[in-house]
């Protein structure tokens, strides 16, 4: 379990910033905790509630596709559980290998 790292918020923040209803998850993301998913590598991300609920998979709220540093697309996704809370940043990289670089900004969005 760890805090976000800044360009994992900056990028949560990126994907958030004309969401409705988001505010709460933006002003709290430097307080955040979140586990690394076993996911080979890509990135996902689980954040960690501490309210002794079992939280689950609701909806996906944003998502964008970025590509890795080898040119490979790699989306991010953000989805929320159950009570709008945030609950994983889903990173998938199209040809399933690992994440060589987490993207910083300015982001280069395609299509």
């Amino acid at each position: 379990m760890r805090n976000l790292k800044k360009v994992e918020a900056d990028l949560i923040a990126e994907l958030l910033k004309d969401k409705v209803n988001t505010q709460d998850i933006l002003e709290n993301l430097p307080k955040l905790l979140v586990e690394e998913m076993s996911d080979g590598g890509m990135g996902s991300l689980k954040f960690i509630m501490n309210d002794g609920k079992k939280h689950s998979f609701y909806k996906e709220i944003a998502e964008i596709t970025l590509l890795d540093i080898d040119g490979v697309p790699v989306s991010f996704a953000i989805n929320l559980d159950e009570s709008g809370n945030i609950f994983e940043l889903d990173v998938f990289k199209s040809d399933f290998s690992k994440l060589k670089k987490f993207p910083i900004q300015p982001y280069i969005v395609i299509k």
